[in-house]
């Protein structure tokens, strides 16, 4: 899909599916194209992407029409334009909690180019744009994705104020919020589950997507997207080869009469 195609099945509550893509091999990415998903999740938060790389994979997918979204490292105007101007597709936040986060993701991904005090004042109300620089920005600046990452208590309670009209979707990160919540990693919490219920029901009644990134259960994936979750993002291209290669290693292991990896603690996802 493309960032268009992708934005009307989350308003239309469609169920479209990604994976989270480490390499930028070239190769890897005409492999990643059989697997029939409709976005690529390029992680600059947790791995240390040159730009360079980056901005070749999200060109890369965009032709492949796989829509790239990025996650950039911290909520951050230039680095969500950085990412824009990558190729990216939509923009993904970590861990927003405040109103003011959302404004100024909103600004870059409404208002590229436009930067600084013109800007801060088009946002706040003090500077009135002409209908000519409106169309100007609209165009410019079509069919770019805003996604927030919700993965706390409190901005869980703040969703009114976080889901504006400028918010295309939520990625819930599971790990973070059950962390936040006091609960690690307990997925099956009943407090865990109401907080992902309340974020699914919101981002529903507002005709937004709402989706997780999940690398554990795919019976618990599976179980979310039942409960209304049409944004299904399961594990990586990382996780998914030392998950295989581990279980290879360990059949030829066996085979030969030796211990498997997690008998000679090998860590294994």
């Amino acid at each position: 899909m493309n960032q268009y195609e992708l934005k009307q099945a989350f308003t239309g509550g469609r169920q479209v599916y990604g994976t989270l893509v480490a390499s930028p091999s070239p190769k890897w990415a005409a492999e990643i194209r059989k697997a029939g998903l409709d976005f690529v999740f390029i992680d600059s938060e947790h791995m240390p992407l040159d730009p360079s790389a980056r901005a070749w994979m999200c060109r890369c997918y965009r032709e492949m029409n796989l829509a790239p979204i990025v996650r950039i490292p911290r909520c951050n105007a230039m680095e969500a334009f950085a990412a824009m101007e990558a190729g990216a597709a939509g923009v993904i936040a970590p861990y927003i909690e405040t109103a003011e986060e959302v404004r100024i993701l909103a600004g870059v991904l409404r208002y590229r180019p436009l930067k600084g005090e013109r800007l801060k004042g088009v946002l706040d109300g003090t500077v009135t744009l002409t209908e000519k620089e409106r169309e100007y920005f609209r165009n410019y600046n079509d069919g770019c994705l805003l996604l927030l990452n919700i993965e706390s208590r409190h901005a869980v309670d703040h969703l009114d104020e976080l889901l504006t009209d400028e918010v295309d979707g939520v990625f819930i990160g599971p790990h973070d919020l059950s962390i936040n919540l006091g609960i690690p990693e307990e997925y099956d919490h009943p407090e865990f589950e109401l907080y992902v219920e309340r974020i699914i029901a919101a981002c529903r009644e507002r005709g937004i997507g709402v989706g997780n990134h999940n690398s554990g259960s795919l019976e618990k994936q599976i179980s979310w997207a039942k409960k209304g979750m049409n944004i299904t993002m399961w594990n990586s291209d990382v996780g998914r080869f030392v998950q295989a290669i581990g279980e290879d290693f360990d059949r030829v292991r066996k085979a030969l009469g030796e211990e498997s990896g997690e008998a000679r603690g090998v860590v294994t996802i």
